[in-house]
């Protein structure tokens, strides 16, 4: 019999193999978590809505005996976070919002079925910034979540629950959603693991629309393995999304290999590395890249001139996408309500929107209308427009000669509660780096590079179309060398 305190630290993979041999071993290990998170929940406030105890243990049961008459799920007995961003039958959707705070979907999103059909259970919603504008998990309606290595800084956002839930064992694996960065960023803060995937390779269906040509569905984990293994569940054709891509489904833990599966030539941007990086991030990012090196693998530097402008035009095209996709929020079938009685549509509609938004959500909306608007979407929004080609261009020139991309995942450490928050432009900078995956539609995926003054440091690495799976390879090999799996954060330490 496992003690429960070695049971918490088995990694998802190890468990699921632990839980067929023996599948009594699944109350043990539910309890425990809930143990955990009965700890530490009050520290970091992960979720928005978590699943009682009972519930999530009746679900253990049938999995249990499944388990016992044959079943061979891939996340046999798991407890998955998920970013209250995606849709789950009879469970509470907010998108921390107070717009929809009392939403109980009827449906589970494609990304969920599948997760259930593998036998992982849901455990809640986690925390995020509203409607998924934000790095930092600040812009939350209802509570800020705190980074488990340091309470007084920012996890990362916008998948900053999901993250925290992770990386202080308060779940064994996680799915974020990322817009701009926002799984990799809080990826990047927490110690974690997460990726951005190939845009089409995981299904939408489900996820709460802020930027549609932007967002992607992902995994989050405390190890490359885990990863690649609920990657492997949730990846692959869905005919309920138009944008979804018709490839075969794909096991990327094939891809765990210790040495490197091709001679990878590695691409380091001048300009990601030379101005706006904290000395710190780039002293970790250099000696990730020493690994690199040690296992033969070349390593040089290119220069894009227009990857400045990623940011901005990002941020245009993120903003008009908002102001769209936000349209549909009128208070009227669901969600946050106010008294219409001998009130006009316009009255109703602008209480309902004044009060049920946040003020970062407001901003995005307004200045998403306005480079819509006529006069000015030639100056703004066309030219993002334009800009996101010719850097997509120059991505797919660079990959003709090279296989990855490399770069800091943010150009600094965990902010401090308030710091990014007093300036819209340093908040906004947080995304500096994870941005241009997003316009592109290119997977990438962060690792811990190093921990540095008791904070992690995030790793990019951003590959061609499809290319999962070769940057799980160089994530694993990178992992092997360095040790930073598994990691324990030092402010929950004492309660894990």
């Amino acid at each position: 019999m496992i003690i429960l305190s070695k049971l918490i630290r088995k990694g998802a993979t190890e468990l699921v193999e632990l839980f067929k041999s023996d599948p009594r071993l699944i109350e043990e290990y539910i309890v425990s978590v809930y143990e955990v998170i009965d700890r530490v929940e009050d520290l970091v406030r992960s979720y928005i809505t978590l699943r009682p105890l009972n519930e999530v243990l009746a679900d253990g049961a049938k999995v249990r005996e499944t388990l016992t008459n044959g079943f061979k799920g891939r996340l046999a007995g798991l407890l998955v976070a998920v970013k209250d961003v995606i849709v789950t039958k009879n469970l509470r959707t907010t998108c921390a919002s107070k717009i929809l705070y009392d939403f109980i979907p009827p449906y589970n999103a494609t990304v969920i079925e599948r997760i259930i059909g593998e036998g992982g259970i849901v455990v809640g919603k986690t925390n995020m910034d509203e409607f998924a504008m934000g790095s930092t998990t600040e812009n939350s309606a209802f509570f800020k979540t705190r980074n488990p290595w340091d309470l007084d800084r920012v996890p990362g956002g916008s998948s900053g629950g999901s993250a925290v839930a992770v990386a202080a064992y308060e779940a064994s694996i996680a799915l974020g959603s990322d817009t701009g960065g926002s799984i990799r960023v809080p990826a990047a803060y927490t110690g974690i693991v997460g990726i951005k995937p190939t845009y089409g390779l995981v299904s939408r269906y489900g996820l709460i629309s802020y930027g549609t040509s932007l967002e992607q569905i992902g995994p989050m984990a405390r190890n490359v393995s885990d990863l690649a293994l609920l990657l492997s569940v949730i990846a692959g054709y869905d005919p309920h999304d138009s944008t979804s891509l018709k490839v075969r489904d794909l096991n990327y833990m094939e891809f765990l290999k210790p040495t490197p599966m091709k001679k990878y030539r590695i691409a380091i941007i001048r300009e990601c590395v030379s101005e706006g990086v904290d000395n710190t991030v780039l002293t970790a990012f250099n000696r990730s890249l020493r690994r690199f090196e040690e296992e033969g693998l070349e390593v040089l530097e290119v220069s894009i001139p227009i990857i400045k402008y990623a940011l901005p035009a990002y941020y245009i095209i993120a903003m008009a996408e908002a102001s769209s996709n936000l349209a549909r929020y009128d208070g009227i079938r669901y969600g946050y309500h106010v008294s219409v009685e001998g009130r006009t549509w316009d009255e109703v509609y602008t209480e309902v929107r004044s009060e049920g938004f946040g003020l970062e959500v407001k901003k995005r909306i307004l200045l998403g209308t306005f480079v819509l608007s006529a006069g000015y979407y030639d100056q703004y929004y066309l030219k993002a427009s334009k800009i996101r080609k010719l850097l997509y261009d120059e991505f797919m020139k660079l990959f003709k000669e090279v296989d990855v991309v490399v770069t800091p995942t943010t150009p600094t450490t965990p902010p401090r509660f308030g710091e990014a928050l007093t300036d819209p432009l340093k908040l906004y900078l947080l995304d500096t780096y994870t941005v241009v995956a997003n316009l592109t539609g290119l997977p990438a995926i962060s690792i811990p590079s190093d921990i540095v003054n008791d904070v992690p440091v995030g790793l990019q690495l951003i590959g061609p179309r499809l290319s999962e799976g070769y940057l799980i390879n160089l994530a694993y090999i990178h992992e092997l060398k360095s040790g930073l799996k598994d990691l324990v954060p030092t402010a929950v330490s004492g309660y894990v």
